[in-house]
């Protein structure tokens, strides 16, 4: 089936788009696994809270929601932190089956208590540039779209610099490459694991804040299904490559958008998937993955 110039920029364009959501919410993953080795199943339930937040900031103020991301990454930030002192520091280190079944848990308690604070019925936010587009000849691309793809791009940026050109970057590396050498260095690797997962939680939070303007519904339950792609993405790219989860959330979007166009929309997740299992099956470390001793 030939495919016109303009239908192949608008399969590539929502791919991008939808890549992003994924990008932020792996990378946070690869975060958080990179410097603790521990990984958050709750994650997803992350960017849920993170809709809501900005959803109430934006009921409050009636502020421009994409402005709101300023506001919203915070509250995540501290959010995570918390969950890393409260919940995850008293087991980490222990079996790591105490982790699984309390971040299991977390997903349960946030989302009843979502439930509780802001009801279960779906709840929606528009963007205030939904019906304004950009004309590129045979191609009509959503303001929207770029917005997203730009911010992403930013914020991705912005942790670069963080990561690669600060001290705190240099010690959270460093806790991430070899926890004992960096405790016997004199960083304190307990503070690194709280900041890292409070980041994580920030970038988390920011995906649920473009899922959210973007136009998409959600609701208490809705991380689920998002968490689960991430988790692949990160398989996909490569237990703590960052670089990995950027490349494998790029592919899993275009590769979502290009099955809903060529096979339909019942296709969408499942040939993620199906691109998952071949890339394992090929080299099972992930794409960036570190092969194994």
């Amino acid at each position: 089936m030939a495919i016109d110039p303009g239908t192949l920029l608008q399969i590539l364009f929502w791919g991008l788009y939808a890549g992003c959501i994924y990008i932020l919410l792996a990378t946070g993953v690869n975060l958080i696994f990179g410097v603790m080795k521990t990984v958050n199943f709750a994650h997803g339930t992350l960017l849920m809270l993170g809709a809501y937040v900005t959803w109430s900031f934006f009921v409050a103020t009636g502020i421009n929601p994409y402005l709101l991301l300023g506001a919203t990454i915070p509250v995540l930030l501290l959010f995570g932190v918390a969950i890393e002192r409260l919940a995850f520091r008293p087991v980490l280190g222990s079996h790591k089956l105490n982790e699984i079944f309390l971040s299991i848990g977390l997903i349960y308690l946030f989302e009843n208590g979502a439930a509780l604070i802001w009801g279960s019925d779906y709840q929606s936010l528009r963007s205030p540039f939904e019906s304004v587009v950009i004309d590129l000849g045979g191609f009509s691309l959503p303001l929207d779209y770029l917005i997203i793809i730009l911010a992403t791009a930013g914020m991705l940026a912005g942790l670069s610099v963080l990561l690669r050109r600060t001290r705190f970057g240099l010690a959270l590396r460093a806790t991430s490459q070899n926890r004992k050498a960096a405790q016997l260095s004199g960083i304190n690797v307990e503070r690194m694991d709280m900041l890292a997962f409070g980041i994580g939680a920030a970038l988390a939070g920011a995906a649920g804040t473009l899922w959210a303007v973007s136009g998409q519904v959600f609701d208490p339950y809705m991380g689920s299904v998002p968490a689960v792609k991430a988790f692949a993405i990160v398989i996909l790219g490569g237990l703590g490559s960052i670089p990995g989860a950027i490349l494998g959330g790029l592919f899993y979007g275009v590769a979502e958008s290009a099955a809903t166009y060529t096979l339909g929309g019942a296709w969408k997740d499942a040939i993620s998937f199906v691109v998952l299992i071949a890339v394992l099956v090929i080299r099972p470390t992930g794409l960036f993955g570190e092969r194994g001793e």
